[in-house]
């Protein structure tokens, strides 16, 4: 597999080698030690998640509290989802940008996307499966949102407004700059210390 950084510091884009023959397909989806090598240490895989949407569904802008928050491994096994890592760390080099990677079952592509960064899909088939590993059980209490329609996020979702679905707990959550001066936002350094942490660890 290959494993690229995006744009955003710890976050990662992954492309399995796929081996198909005349019966199918098969690849490796997801390898703790390939990854282990570029984040720094091996994943702490604590519970899985599956959605399913119907195009134009958004689910997100999602994070949660550092530490220790939630790491997370997101593929598409049926259909096609743009995956947004949004660096919603106060302080950080690149606060408030993202980077996407569209997650389909053609490449089969998986995203990686570090504790304490927000997280967000647009569903751009009907029945988009999308599958999560993450790092730590949900937690209603320490798990928050921003708005993904913030105009100061400004995520391009390749989809008309009018034919997005969003839930209304995305829809009533704060926008970047609301979160930010409310204190509800982690930051740069918590994260790095938390980061520093896990690697100190193995």
């Amino acid at each position: 597999m290959q494993i690229r950084e995006l744009k955003i510091p710890d976050s990662y884009e992954i492309t399995p080698k796929q081996f198909p023959d005349d019966r199918g397909v098969f690849l490796e989806w997801y390898r703790f030690d390939r990854l282990a090598e570029v984040v720094g240490h091996p994943l702490q895989l604590a519970q899985g998640n599956t959605s399913v949407s119907k195009r134009g569904v958004v689910r997100g802008i999602h994070f949660a509290d550092v530490p220790p928050s939630q790491a997370k491994y997101v593929t598409a096994a049926r259909g096609a989802v743009l995956d947004f890592v949004i660096d919603i760390r106060v302080g950080s080099p690149t606060f408030g940008q993202w980077d996407s990677v569209l997650l389909d079952d053609v490449d089969r592509r998986a995203i990686y996307i570090s504790e304490g960064l927000g997280h967000c899909f647009v569903a751009l088939t009907d029945d988009a499966t999308v599958s999560y590993l993450v790092t730590s059980t949900f937690n209603a209490e320490r798990e928050h949102g921003i708005n993904p329609l913030d105009a100061d996020v400004a995520l391009e979702f390749g989809i008309p407004a009018e034919e997005l679905l969003l839930s209304p707990k995305d829809t009533d959550a704060p926008g970047l700059a609301e979160a930010a001066a409310s204190g509800l936002l982690p930051t740069w350094d918590a994260a790095r210390a938390y980061y520093a942490e896990l690697n100190g660890a193995h």
